[in-house]
């Protein structure tokens, strides 16, 4: 009786557990139907509280906006930025000549400019500073809604209220952002890169 009991409670977990994925899935592919069309999503993948959205837009990969020169950035966004500059460890025992730029809360940004594209590629950056504003107008401080609603035209607001963390990761997924959130507030930005331009 008791292994009719235990094999009874292992296939409702399992079948419970399906039916959560088949959810996600579906749920995923809805959202895929109502991205913007310049984001040019190609996959969207749900997981517990973690939404992914691969885009080929090229905003992904620049989403600070096109620079050649760190002090082209600096001076379009006049905001006050300490600037470090030296070398780091680039994947194994490759060495590039990086800019940092910091803010006094702690945010910053490390670019390096590619031989290969002539322009300023992102190493690796922390936003947790309203002043910072992406190219698209994404900031920390707006609302959850605020932020889907940049990558999508409309959507079911159940869809992302269990959502703390989104990620937008270029196609090729050298370059991501993953935006995080705090209740109902985009708490901070962090990219990640895996460039092998250099």
């Amino acid at each position: 009786m008791k292994k009719l009991i235990l094999v009874l409670a292992l296939m409702a977990v399992t079948t419970f557990s399906f039916a959560q994925e088949v959810s996600s899935r579906a749920k995923a592919m809805r959202m895929m139907a109502f991205a913007r069309p310049e984001y040019m999503v190609k996959d969207v993948k749900v997981y517990t509280d973690t939404m992914t959205v691969y885009s080929l837009a090229d905003y992904v990969i620049y989403p600070l906006g096109h620079w050649t020169n760190v002090e082209q950035y600096i001076t379009d966004n006049q905001l006050h930025w300490y600037r470090e500059s030296g070398y780091k460890h680039y994947y194994d025992s490759m060495e590039v000549s990086v800019n940092t730029l910091k803010r006094l809360d702690g945010s910053f940004v490390d670019f390096y400019r590619s031989i290969t594209t002539g322009k300023l590629e992102i190493l690796g950056a922390r936003i947790t500073d309203k002043e910072v504003v992406f190219s698209n107008g994404l900031h920390v401080g707006m609302t959850k809604d605020e932020v889907f609603a940049v990558l999508f035209k409309k959507y079911p607001k159940s869809y992302t209220a269990d959502i703390n963390v989104l990620k937008v990761i270029s196609g090729a997924g050298e370059v991501g952002q993953l935006y995080t959130f705090k209740g109902n507030k985009l708490r901070h930005i962090k990219v990640i890169s895996k460039y092998k331009y250099y």
